[in-house]
């Protein structure tokens, strides 16, 4: 028997759980950190979406697949979060899930419903885990970045800009402490926003 036969009939002695990949897609809408769900049509239940790794595909492309399959989105990166992996997640038999986060403009969540963070709860699986990972992880990023997943189009203001950052982190933040935090990562356009209430507010772009 050849050495790779040999590696390959060893294979066969472990056992083999299923892989998923499960994704928590967010988005800002309405002033609020919002997540993606579908809804099952059998039990109504609402969940991630989500599938099965195939055979020849990497972790990154089957969330590709499933975010265009399930739910029409494209053109997606996602970041892998967490590996779930307790025994009695899936009734249907032993299933790992590689949790992913993937974040988009409200207009761009295809057949999702948005759900607002605080309303995410009593998920199918261990979602409701999934959505406080990726929750952490973008607050995360968000304290260390302006808009680091281009959730506002350029070019904007800084109140637009702090909007965005208040319904990430679901509290209100100090607009002075806020400016000087963020101006040093950010290109002033030398342009101003005209026709609103007060005085002309400058705009920026992310440096």
């Amino acid at each position: 028997m050849s050495t790779r036969a040999k590696r390959d009939a060893s294979l066969t002695n472990y056992a083999r759980p299923s892989v998923a990949v499960d994704t928590a897609v967010l988005t800002v809408r309405d002033g609020r950190l919002c997540v993606g769900l579908l809804t099952d049509e059998r039990t109504r239940r609402r969940r991630l979406p989500g599938t099965f790794l195939h055979e020849g595909e990497v972790l990154a492309d089957a969330v590709r697949r499933s975010l265009r399959e399930k739910a029409g989105i494209r053109d997606v990166e996602p970041a892998q979060l967490h590996v779930f992996d307790a025994l009695d997640r899936d009734s249907r038999g032993w299933v790992l899930s590689v949790a992913h986060m993937a974040v988009v403009r409200a207009d761009a969540l295809g057949a999702l419903d948005a759900a607002p963070i605080a309303d995410a709860v009593g998920l199918d699986f261990d979602h409701d885990a999934i959505v406080r990972f990726a929750v952490e992880r973008l607050r995360l990023d968000y304290d260390k970045h302006p808009d680091p997943a281009d959730l506002l189009t350029e070019p904007f203001t800084i109140a637009e800009l702090r909007e965005v950052h208040e319904a990430v982190a679901g509290a209100l933040l100090q607009p002075d402490t806020f400016r000087r935090r963020v101006l040093p990562q950010l290109l002033d356009t030398g342009d101003m926003q005209r026709g609103g209430v007060g005085k002309p507010a400058g705009l920026f772009r992310r440096a």
